[in-house]
């Protein structure tokens, strides 16, 4: 059975750069404020009108599909992780395929938040084993700034979220010592609710303790958003940080492990961790709890911020164009986040 391997990977982020000092326009807070919580002291926001989640993958794709050696007519499937579509429906993998003009190939969307492109890139590690595919292209992109409260009321969630993308081009490879060596995935619903975006949905507060959504006083429609909604803003993403905290320093260590003891590795073997860039802190816990050096672990949410699905390959994409990834290298990849969901793959570069 073939291995997978990274043949091409790009990254795209938007030229727009907004500091911490320029979110002080919009709400009560500060750059010590949001470096000491994060790490973050400026992202990336999308062009309002002249770019979308798919036309940064479209960017991101392009370079990774040059790296690897071919073309979007060789293409035969698409996975693209996003939990902010152009649209509710369809998803960006079909706009993604119109707009590069691929032939008339599969398109799968992933919406597994922040743990998204570690879940997009196990489906298509397993159809490129299978031999059903050769060329895969595996998409995160997300473009944040459309949907976040620009408010003192939404600074704990506004402030850590920025937009762009990151792809790789999947391709087998017959070397033992080459590719994807195994890819780990894992879920837990029981406090799905604080870290979430409730509506628009079709909830209809079914989950709630309380009620996420007021709706309209109607026999039928009017629930899907509603103007009580949009005046209580309820529209906008929610997340208990602490709680969110407590449990990623736990389970990002967990998943590293769990593919390191997969494969016969120690943590001393990893050359690269590329860990979602959700928050300085927690990346810096786990390095700490795994006794890795500053050169073992590549973070960029202090230029980026959280990019969610897109945090992965662009930090992977930046630290091998940096050459701080090299042929033979253990890369090891993880992410934790809304789900609750977590991941890891672990790579011989």
């Amino acid at each position: 059975m073939p291995r997978s391997k990274v043949a091409g990977i790009g990254m795209y982020v938007p030229a727009h750069v907004v500091t911490n000092n320029d979110l002080t326009k919009y709400m009560d807070t500060s750059d010590e404020w949001i470096q000491e919580r994060t790490g973050i002291k400026e992202r990336r926001y999308a062009d309002r009108t002249g770019e979308t989640t798919t036309t940064m993958g479209v960017e991101a794709a392009k370079i990774a599909i040059e790296r690897a050696g071919t073309t979007p007519e060789e293409i035969d499937f698409i996975v693209f992780a996003t939990l902010s579509p152009d649209y509710y429906f369809p998803g960006c993998g079909v706009l993604l395929q119109r707009a590069m003009k691929m032939k008339e190939i599969g398109a799968l969307d992933v919406r597994n938040q922040c743990s998204g492109f570690l879940y997009a890139l196990s489906v298509a590690d397993q159809f490129i084993k299978t031999g059903m595919y050769k060329n895969i292209l595996v998409v995160g992109s997300e473009k944040h700034s459309f949907g976040l409260d620009f408010s003192t009321r939404g600074r704990n969630i506004s402030v850590i979220f920025g937009d762009g993308a990151g792809a790789v081009v999947l391709q087998p490879t017959e070397k033992e010592d080459e590719g994807i060596l195994s890819t780990h995935l894992h879920s837990d619903g029981e406090s799905a609710e604080i870290l979430a975006m409730y509506n628009p949905g079709t909830h209809a507060n079914h989950w709630a303790a309380q009620n996420y959504a007021d709706f309209d006083d109607a026999p039928i429609g009017e629930m899907f958003m509603s103007h009580a909604m949009i005046d209580k803003a309820q529209n906008f993403p929610f997340m208990d940080g602490q709680s969110v905290f407590k449990k990623a320093v736990v389970k990002f260590p967990e998943v590293i492990m769990e593919a390191l003891d997969k494969n016969g590795y120690r943590s001393t073997d990893i050359n690269m961790l590329i860990p979602h860039q959700a928050n300085l802190r927690i990346s810096q816990f786990v390095q700490q709890k795994l006794k890795l050096s500053d050169e073992q672990v590549y973070n960029n949410i202090q230029q980026y911020g959280n990019t969610t699905a897109a945090s992965v390959p662009i930090a992977l994409c930046e630290a091998w164009e940096k050459g701080k990834i090299s042929e033979g290298d253990l890369v090891c990849l993880a992410a934790f986040g809304s789900g609750f969901t977590w991941a890891s793959a672990l790579i011989k570069w």
